[in-house]
């Protein structure tokens, strides 16, 4: 399957390279970047992210300043989707050891998948790792977009379903009552209309 910048992957994540040759992966790479990735991750209040810090480390970056320059980048890109920039790169604090014990405060930021997914993109292209991460999270980021688009459709079956019994429920109740089908029908007819009345008026 071709991806993006010429990338070829299969699966998963089962072969990387450029067809231009510039950058190859062997399947042993791939494996341990994978690994290396999927270890960074944590989950915080139910939503994964990855410390930017960390993803300077894995996407070869040696230096915090360079790494930087890709982050702004990214918020921008984050910010001309029309996605809120606070809610995909956060700012925190960590300490970190700086020798005999002591320990030094630092800047750091946490990131959701998308706004990895972003830094990859923005990042250097020429790098392997880089080119490893831009297939990683674009396969990560749409493996949760169908995880929730199945969530959504199972609430809406489950939703048809509820409206169904209720419908039973409510036709018996009626028919007790001497209430025919045609009857129903009409009163099933006026009641969704004050339903969708009333969602309008919620709305405003």
């Amino acid at each position: 399957m071709n991806g993006r910048n010429g990338i070829l992957w299969d699966g998963r994540i089962a072969c990387l390279k450029y067809v231009n040759n510039k950058i190859m992966l062997k399947s042993e790479e791939i494996k341990a970047l994978f690994a290396q990735f999927e270890n960074a991750s944590a989950e915080i209040e139910g939503v994964e992210c990855w410390s930017a810090r960390e993803l300077q480390k894995l996407l070869g970056y040696a230096l915090w300043q360079n790494f930087e320059k890709v982050l702004v980048k990214a918020k921008n890109s984050c910010d001309n989707v029309g996605e809120e920039i606070r809610n995909h790169f956060i700012d925190v604090n960590k300490m970190v050891e700086i020798g005999s014990g002591a320990q030094k405060q630092i800047k750091d930021l946490l990131l959701t998948r998308y706004a990895c997914y972003l830094v990859a993109q923005n990042g250097d292209s020429q790098k392997s790792q880089i080119a490893f991460a831009q297939s990683y999270f674009a396969v990560q980021t749409r493996r949760a977009e169908i995880i929730e688009q199945r969530i959504l459709e199972t609430e809406r079956v489950v939703a048809r379903a509820k409206l169904r019994e209720t419908e039973k429920h409510l036709s018996g109740v009626l028919y007790e009552r001497g209430v025919d089908d045609k009857g129903f029908a009409a009163q099933l007819k006026v009641e969704r209309r004050l339903k969708a009345e009333e969602k309008k008026v919620l709305k405003k």
